[in-house]
């Protein structure tokens, strides 16, 4: 089996004042993305390395990697991707010192801001056009309502969710301008998951006044007749390459299920936005939730379930994760997770789980202080957890201690910085933008087209996502290659 992955990372920009006045985000955001503009005459650019990089709405960066057929590749077009931006952001912090600032440009990679604000970290999974997509939903709506027991980012939350939509009435909002729900009157509790109290609607199209778990949207970026694209949603940035891995990888393995007509029986929920809500406060998974046969089962019961087929499926080699190892691994972390939950410790995936390692944090500055979760310097906490700025975010020092694990390696993340997988479509598309930049020509290219904006309109349509190779994108890049300025085709 085959499957093409792809993440969508949306990343908060934060500045700490000095002396002088406070910069908003949109104001860093124009020093962050100079040299991308400088260097692609645009803030919405495709880099060498297959990936897509631009400023979404309301001002946050956002990283797009580019398209994975392994799991490894995507951890490491994920990694790539923080280094990327990182980079910018100290170049920008370089700019906005000579410019007279003295305060600090922060990016964090979570999902929710200090004005209670979210904005997203989004999974694409490509599927087959044959697959009936309602039994598909019906199928993973379950597993990706109790997934944040496995794979959340941790949050502090309110204590009461709010279950009242929002109002059809109310200004149009955006990806990043939804609010999430107030604090209740039981205060501040940590939880699984902010993302939960964002979400709606379990599969929708629409996504700004009510965000559905599943977008259904279709926008394959590909042969529309084989192919359709699956806009998962509801998922927090990872900051755990571990986690990242769990999160990515369970989904993959849910959908090797579907596809394979593994027979896995109904397991809907009656009330999936409620349950949402409830799993995230309950880092037990122990909460019965309703099914829609009337029966109960918890978050952790459904998990089992899946794990169990899951397991056969990966044990008979028929699975779409890119290499045994890696499947095997998902499947262990997966099954340690369970077992942790179930015996009351989740402790012991702290170097592998971000909730559980932001969790023990928490903790220990709880009995240090003998605060409470209302106190400030929590949520000061929760922020630096996601910090990327270089040498300011406590995921670097943590790995430093070697209190994390990690999956891909250093050479590997660097590859990725520079380059595109080798066995997608994005290997073509990296190639010609170096080559296109290199040889100074006018550029279109986006998941699916290359084009040089020249007389000649020189274009190539690659609707195989797992093509690497095409003769007429060969010839393309190997003419502007014979034009090129080898300085000319460094990435911003």
């Amino acid at each position: 089996m085959k499957r093409i992955f792809g993440l969508e990372t949306e990343y908060g920009i934060a500045y700490t004042a000095g002396r002088e006045r406070r910069l908003g985000p949109e104001e860093v955001a124009r020093y962050l993305f100079r040299p991308v503009v400088e260097w692609g005459r645009s803030s919405n650019v495709f880099l060498p390395n297959g990936s897509r990089l631009y400023l979404d709405v309301g001002s946050h960066p956002e990283y797009a990697t580019a398209e994975c057929d392994a799991l490894p590749d995507l951890i490491a077009q994920d990694a790539a991707g923080n280094r990327i931006l990182a980079d910018l952001l100290s170049r920008a912090q370089t700019a906005l010192e000579a410019d007279g600032h003295d305060g600090t440009a922060h990016l964090v990679k979570n999902n929710t801001d200090s004005a209670g604000n979210s904005y997203g970290s989004h999974e694409n999974f490509l599927i087959r056009r044959s697959m009936d997509f309602s039994r598909l939903a019906t199928t993973l709506l379950p597993f990706l309502v109790t997934r944040q027991l496995i794979a959340g980012a941790g949050a502090l939350i309110p204590a009461s969710p709010t279950l009242t939509a929002p109002s059809p009435n109310a200004a149009p909002g955006t990806q990043a301008s939804q609010r999430t729900a107030p604090t209740g009157p039981g205060g501040t509790v940590f939880g699984l998951s902010a993302r939960s109290d964002v979400m709606w609607e379990g599969v929708s199209s629409a996504t700004t006044r009510s965000r559905p778990i599943i977008n259904a949207r279709d926008e394959p970026h590909a042969d529309a007749e084989q192919y359709r694209r699956l806009h998962v949603i509801v998922g927090d940035s990872s900051m755990l390459q571990p986690t990242t891995e769990l999160k990515v990888g369970t989904a993959g393995l849910v959908l090797d299920l579907i596809e394979t007509g593994v027979p896995v029986r109904d397991l809907s929920l009656r009330h999936p936005i409620r349950d949402i809500r409830l799993i995230a406060r309950d880092l037990t998974g122990s909460t019965e939730l309703e099914g829609a046969d009337g029966g109960a089962r918890t978050a952790l019961q459904l998990q089992g379930v899946y794990l169990e087929h899951a397991a056969a499926l990966v044990q008979r080699g028929d699975h779409s994760l890119g290499d045994d190892a890696t499947a095997a691994r998902v499947i262990d972390r997966w099954s340690r997770m369970l077992a942790a939950l179930e015996s009351g410790d989740p402790s012991v995936m702290a170097e592998e789980i971000d909730w559980v390692a932001k969790k023990a944090l928490m903790d220990r500055y709880l009995e240090r202080s003998g605060a409470d979760f209302s106190d400030p310097r929590l949520a000061r906490l929760d922020v630096a957890f996601h910090d990327i700025t270089p040498g300011a975010g406590l995921l670097s020092s943590l790995e430093a201690a070697g209190r994390v694990r990690t999956v891909a390696g250093r050479d590997a993340i660097a590859r990725a910085e520079e380059t595109p997988p080798e066995s997608t479509r994005a290997r073509l598309r990296g190639r010609f933008v170096a080559a296109a930049h290199a040889a100074r020509r006018d550029f279109t290219v986006d998941w699916v087209h290359l084009r040089v904006n020249d007389h000649a309109h020189r274009a190539v349509v690659l609707k195989d996502p797992f093509a690497p190779e095409n003769e007429r994108a060969e010839a393309l890049i190997a003419a502007l290659a014979a034009e090129a300025d080898p300085q000319a085709a460094v990435r911003p």
